[in-house]
């Protein structure tokens, strides 16, 4: 049995926090904590959807990521600043997207857009994940204002979403790798479900030698496991 970091058990979360309404000035603000990781996630509304959705009385979320400059040891630079686009960045908040709108029934928002923005405060290892899960109760505290204000006649959300990430190293299957793990790690794996075990999207990856069956069912159970964890955070978060 390997050693981890922070002395815990291979099948075993961070500790999760989630505070509501960390800032006042959107609809929706949520401040995300898996360990060491933080994540601020927001959301907002607009009366408008992209070109393709105009006259259809649907509805559109679309989410956007970055990491904040002193969110790592090492400052990570404002694409504003360079003019680059991060690739990363893109690929992970189109994650978020599709994550959150298999969430939402999209007809029942009618001809708006939900922008949800996750910026990350402090990175150590499963960032993305967090943003996901953070986003969604993001997205509840905004939806819910939307309908107190009348805004929206019934709740678009369909289904709780949560994430996690899991890894295999040194051939052990571990659940919630902190960012030393992740860079130790053979497979990383991110895993989005929603209650029930149904599975939003699996991104699994070999980093070093390749991952068999009995190695990816094990991760998907203990992300199974772990995301039932996070869920019920969740739901406490808003029973405080």
């Amino acid at each position: 049995m390997i050693n981890r970091i922070d002395g815990r058990n291979v099948d075993q979360l961070r500790p999760v926090s989630i505070e509501l309404d960390y800032v006042n000035t959107s609809l929706g603000a949520v401040l995300m904590a898996m360990g060491q990781t933080k994540v601020i996630c927001t959301v907002s509304c607009e009366d408008r959807v992209p070109p393709f959705l105009i006259g259809t009385d649907k509805g559109w979320l679309t989410a956007e990521y970055a990491m904040l400059p002193g969110s790592s040891q090492r400052r990570v630079s404002r694409e504003g600043a360079t003019g680059k686009i991060n690739s990363r960045s893109r690929e992970i908040q189109r994650l978020i997207g599709r994550s959150l709108r298999a969430a939402v029934d999209l007809e029942v928002l009618g001809e708006r857009t939900l922008y949800i923005d996750c910026d990350v405060l402090q990175a150590d290892g499963g960032t993305r994940t967090a943003s996901i899960t953070g986003a969604y109760v993001a997205l509840r505290l905004a939806v819910d204002r939307l309908i107190t204000e009348g805004a929206l006649e019934s709740n678009p959300i369909k289904r709780p979403v949560a994430a996690v990430s899991v890894g295999v190293i040194e051939d052990q299957v571990m659940l919630d790798l902190c960012y030393e793990e992740d860079i130790r790690a053979e497979t990383d794996m991110n895993v989005v479900m929603t209650d029930g075990e149904g599975i939003i999207e699996i991104q699994g990856t070999a980093e070093g030698k390749p991952f068999n069956r009995e190695q990816t069912e094990g991760m998907l159970d203990f992300a199974a496991t772990g995301i039932d964890e996070i869920m019920q955070a969740q739901k406490a978060a808003f029973s405080a």
